[in-house]
């Protein structure tokens, strides 16, 4: 599976199958098919996102997930912005599809047990399919989770698309007496580019309403949206 960041060696290869068949083009010719191929209008733009999508080095404790089994994507701190992580996607559109790649960090439950938890960070996109928060409460021993969410299932104040500037979002959920780790972090879904800056838990009062996404309506509603006997 191609990347971006093989784009170059990609072009070489091109030219040298060509020239077997007595079609010769220029190294910036091949440079701009390629391009192409990865969905970019030209070179340049495609030398930008490369650069952007250069392996960084995550913050101790983080490491990237990777969806789809294999690398789409890469994250790590932007050297441009102090105090942020990026994630970017490094292959095409159609390639990277739905896949997903949330930045991870692990943590045991043991001093949050019985506890709300508030996670929240600010998030920048550029051309994202999502941006969001996730954060799951794990059992002691392994299992089925707990607690989840991953904001992709709300109305208002969710997963957030496109280009956009510095956006605050949060996650609230209760920490479980039988909770063995929390995990959390920021994640891309989709392509694009996504920044996160000033993640925080804090303990929030036990009567905070939590947004956990399978939190489900007390009462049944008919089609119409009242409620039913």
């Amino acid at each position: 599976m191609h990347t971006f960041l093989d784009s170059k060696a990609m072009a070489k290869a091109l030219r040298t199958a060509l020239a077997e068949r007595q079609i010769d083009i220029t190294h910036s010719d091949s440079l701009e098919l390629v391009a192409r191929q990865f969905g970019f209008d030209d070179w340049n733009t495609l030398a930008a996102r490369i650069e952007a999508g250069r392996p960084r080095k995550l913050p101790q404790g983080w490491h990237i997930h990777h969806g789809a089994g294999y690398p789409l994507f890469e994250a790590g701190a932007d050297p441009n912005d102090p105090g942020s992580v990026t994630i970017v996607s490094i292959s095409s559109p159609d390639v990277v599809g739905q896949n997903f790649a949330p930045l991870m960090q692990s943590i045991s439950a043991e001093d949050y047990r019985g506890r709300t938890l508030r996670l929240t960070a600010d998030l920048r996109g550029d051309d994202v399919g999502y941006g969001t928060l996730w954060m799951r409460v794990d059992p002691q021993g392994g299992g089925k989770s707990l607690r989840f969410d991953n904001m992709l299932m709300r109305e208002k104040a969710g997963a957030i698309s496109g280009r956009f500037g510095w956006t605050e979002r949060s996650i609230v959920l209760d920490v479980p007496d039988d909770a063995g780790t929390i995990h959390y972090g920021p994640m891309l879904k989709g392509s694009g580019q996504l920044w996160a800056r000033n993640l925080q838990i804090d303990t929030v009062p036990a009567s905070t309403a939590t947004t956990d996404s399978r939190n489900f309506p007390r009462r049944p509603t008919g089609f119409g949206g009242g409620a039913l006997a």
